[in-house]
């Protein structure tokens, strides 16, 4: 993968920027997200991993959920000369009982994790398909299944992937790669500030796969990446849940809700 024209949401942080360290040598890389001066760090941090190498890195800041961002957005990719390449990394978790959540908690997270995708994609699109390019869209194993205390997280999640599959019959024809990244909780600043709060009965739940750490999480994204599968579920444990899903799901819920009747159970005698 060289001499792309690279574009990543959500890249001043966590995955997306993981992912640019790694695809910075010898690719032109072009980070959108809110925060400026986190824009500007990652700049900094990418330049400084590839020492010696060809890297060249621009920075935009752009809020993906409001409605403006695909005109944005549109404008950024003419001006950095088109896109080979568009990860949509960026991303929010909400946690909580679903009778605690508020409609604004199911509305931002939709606006982020599924429109701000949406608007991303709607905006590469003529020049991924001058350029023969591909989309990555980064979901969650969460999208593959039902998790608790991720009403809202789901629900973004599981739209993003039947996104994914849906364009992935479009864009073929128009030469358009497309795939889905469904990693399970990795180290990230995001996860950390959840784990300050999250009940303890979505603690266990997703706990049922232990958490990665982000370089593998980012090493198994890049190697999906050379293949021709449609879903990218990196670690071992991570596909055989996602098989167990799949295949038995019966036996997948009730030891689901097994660790969750006993983390509920716990929560309560320490109450």
């Amino acid at each position: 993968m060289k001499n792309q024209n690279i574009l990543i949401t959500g890249g001043s942080s966590g995955l997306g920027l993981s992912l640019a360290k790694s695809l910075a040598p010898g690719n032109r890389l072009l980070l959108i997200a809110r925060d400026l001066q986190k824009l500007e760090q990652a700049k900094i941090d990418i330049q400084a991993t590839a020492p010696g190498a060809e890297v060249e890195v621009e920075v935009r800041s752009i809020d993906i959920m409001q409605p403006e961002a695909e005109q944005q957005l549109i404008q950024v990719i003419d001006r950095f000369g088109g896109v080979d390449l568009l990860i949509n990394s960026a991303g929010i978790l909400r946690e909580g009982y679903f009778e605690d959540l508020g409609l604004e908690d199911f509305r931002s997270t939709m606006d982020i994790n599924f429109f701000g995708t949406l608007s991303s994609i709607r905006a590469a699109l003529p020049s991924l398909k001058a350029r023969q390019g591909r989309v990555l869209n980064v979901a969650s194993i969460a999208g593959l299944t039902g998790v608790f205390g991720y009403a809202a997280y789901c629900s973004s999640k599981h739209a993003l992937i039947g996104l994914t599959e849906a364009l992935s019959f479009e864009l073929k024809p128009m030469g358009v790669g497309i795939q889905v990244a469904c990693p399970p909780e990795f180290d990230s600043p995001m996860v950390d500030a959840l784990d300050q709060t999250r009940t303890p009965e979505n603690r266990a739940h997703v706990l049922m796969i232990p958490k990665m750490s982000l370089e593998d999480i980012t090493a198994g994204i890049l190697r999906g990446m050379q293949s021709s599968e449609l879903i990218i579920i990196p670690g071992a444990q991570s596909k055989l849940m996602a098989f167990g899903l799949r295949h038995f799901p019966t036996i997948s819920r009730m030891m689901a809700h097994a660790k969750i009747k006993s983390a509920k159970t716990k929560n309560r005698e320490s109450a």
